[in-house]
């Protein structure tokens, strides 16, 4: 979206949990804000964005949503003042600390960087993936937890990048330096814009950014098995991913799983244990879930099928 625009209005849908990922998606080729939250009392979802008005793919974007979702949201457009909008994004936007390791810092803000911490910068237009998010934070500090461990992080993908935060922090923290990382999301846009992040951070060298529908593309199958996999979309999605997923984690290997509700937890659970990972540890942020599963060793699998 230009910075300079003159005519901006506000998209927003209502919908069910099973129909967030494709209006999201939707909303994120044509606009150049998109924020979502949950409505406690209904259990329905608000998507909203904001975009210049008159420019072309709404229409089309919202169609591939409905097609892919079975959902006919309505669409409400509101008339947004462009006259210090960017500003009071800007105000909305400012430095997160996350954990002890990370700040998430806009481009908008000056100054030297948190001291003793790595600085992730992303712009401000970039709503969901910025830091403020309880699932972005849940895998930061997951990712935080996990780099003190011992065991080898080689191979590392992040599954629905977004803005490419999550690559990214990998990519800062995991030691030895450098670790390759690979980042795909469904949407170009998206994985433009994560180009576009690893370039203003300094880890584009790091970064395998593609386009890719989960585990479909031929490069992302030719890389496994990860040492450590983010997994940052939503329920229902990484239910029905669980058995690639799993098929493409090392042995002794974590996987980072977030986008899902506390009251999602069980559901998502399930799904991997039946893929034999287990639990090491669940970290809650607000309403939102963070789960670290854990992949047994080999040796540890052949314990424990003599022993039964």
């Amino acid at each position: 979206m230009s910075r300079h625009a003159t005519a901006l209005e506000t998209v927003r849908v209502i919908v069910p949990d099973e129909a967030v990922y494709a209006y999201e998606a939707a909303f994120q080729t044509v606009c150049g804000n998109v924020g979502l939250w949950l409505d406690e009392d209904t259990g329905l979802w608000h998507i909203e964005g904001v975009r210049e008005r008159g420019t072309p793919g709404l229409d089309q974007a919202l169609a591939l949503a409905r097609l892919a979702s079975g959902t006919d949201a309505e669409i409400i457009r509101t008339e947004t003042p462009a006259d210090g909008w960017l500003a009071r994004t800007y105000e909305s936007f400012p430095e997160q600390l996350v954990g002890r390791r990370f700040a998430v810092r806009g481009t908008h803000l000056n100054g030297p960087d948190t001291p003793g911490r790595i600085t992730l910068r992303l712009d401000a237009g970039v709503a969901f993936g910025s830091g403020e998010h309880g699932s972005t934070r849940g895998c930061l500090l997951a990712l935080e937890q996990l780099a003190a461990k011992a065991s080898p992080k080689r191979r590392v993908i992040d599954l629905g990048t977004g803005s490419g935060i999550l690559a990214m922090a990998a990519a800062r923290l995991i030691k030895p330096h450098p670790v390759r990382v690979m980042a795909a999301d469904i949407e170009p846009w998206s994985v433009r814009t994560a180009q576009q992040n690893a370039v203003l951070n300094r880890v584009s060298r790091q970064l395998d950014c593609l386009v890719s529908d989960g585990w479909k593309r031929r490069p992302i199958r030719a890389r496994a098995p990860y040492d450590l996999i983010f997994a940052n979309i939503l329920a229902r999605p990484l239910c029905g991913m669980a058995y690639p997923l799993a098929q493409s984690l090392e042995p002794g290997g974590h996987v980072i799983l977030a986008g899902l509700l506390a009251t999602q937890m069980r559901m998502v659970l399930a799904a991997y244990r039946r893929q034999g990972l287990v639990l090491w540890k669940a970290i809650p942020q607000g309403h939102w879930m963070t789960l670290i599963l854990h992949k047994r060793p080999v040796a540890s699998l052949e314990k424990a099928v003599s022993a039964a």
